[in-house]
Formats: C-alpha cells, structure tokens, sequence
C-alpha cells in the first residue's frame, strides 16, 4: 500500500482558501474583541496542597482528600476549591480560579473577567433600554388610541350642551307669558 508524505496528507485535509468565509448568525464573531490570554502560572511559584473537605457530602467527603488549596508565594494569595469529588478537577478549578485572581491584581479593568463582566452588563442595560422603549411605545400607542376618542366625546358634549342651551333658551321664550295691552293672557 502506497502512503503519501505527511506535507501532502495535510495539504489535503487542511483547505488553502480562508477568503470566503461566511458567518452563519446575524452577530459576527469576528467584530467582538478577542480577550487576552489567560495567564500562566509557574509551578515553582505554587504550593500545593489537598485537604479532606468539609461541609455536605457525608462520610465519603470527610475521608477524602480531594479538596485543593493553592498558594501563591509571590504575592500570598491561596485558593480553596472542593467543587467536585474528584481531585484533578478541583486542581484545574483551582488553577483557574488563582489566575483570574491574579489577572485581576495585574491587569486591573482590563483583566478577562472584567471585560466579561462588563460584556454581560451592557447587554443587560442594552435589554433594559430595550425593554423601556417597548413599554413607552405601547404607552404612547394607548395614549395616541384614547386622546382621538376622548376629543370625539368632548365634541359630541359640547356639541349636546350647545344644543341644550339652545333649546332651553327656545322653550323659556315659549313658556313666557305674554302680556297683552288688551288684557287677555297668552
């Protein structure tokens, strides 16, 4: 069986154009600003240690030791995760956790939890403004929809009460007694 050379396998498994890439939703992920990369931790700075945990779990929890406390010497910072029962879960957790920590110390509002938490709240102001707007409008609809028939009514009264003045003058005039020189009544 013949084999081709591993340079021209990958050639054809890779594609060689990228010009035509399309995007498939609305939003394009290419717009949006990548975060920065995720800090890497020397070993020589950590200390590690596991610990039997402690809080619910039973017995199982209390006789083993898979809870993971970090602790970075250089700056002090330590790190307690007992998230799951396994222990190479709880060091990745962990690891995680101390570097966001760390991010944030370094980088300050630039580090990647800020930029995600910022990215989360302007989508929520961005739906609450949307949110007011959709209700102003509806209000604005119901207004709009009963100010042309409440002026209707105040023109249909107006136009009654003008009428009514004008019978009531009529039917004063009519009910009057008229007086006659010759003595007689109406």
């Amino acid at each position: 069986m013949f084999r081709s050379p591993p340079c021209i396998r990958n050639a054809l498994l890779k594609p060689t154009f990228t010009c035509c890439i399309r995007t498939l939703s609305t939003s394009s992920a290419l717009l949006e600003k990548p975060l920065p990369p995720r800090i890497v931790i020397p070993e020589k700075d950590i200390i590690e240690t596991f610990l039997k945990g402690s809080g619910p779990g039973g017995q199982k929890i209390n006789k083993t030791s898979s809870a993971v406390q970090l602790k970075h010497l250089p700056t002090g910072i330590v790190v307690k995760n007992q998230e799951t029962r396994s222990r190479d879960q709880n060091r990745k957790n962990a690891r995680r956790i101390l570097g966001e920590r760390l991010e944030e110390i370094e980088k300050g509002p630039l580090a990647r939890t800020a930029l995600k938490a910022e990215k989360i709240r302007k989508k929520k102001a961005s739906a609450t403004k949307k949110s007011r707007r959709k209700y102003r409008q509806l209000e604005e609809q119901a207004a709009g929809a009963a100010s042309p028939e409440s002026g209707k009514e105040e023109r249909y009264e107006d136009t009654s009460k003008a009428h009514a003045a004008d019978v009531g003058a009529e039917q004063t005039k009519q009910s009057q007694p008229t007086v006659s020189t010759d003595g007689s009544n109406g």
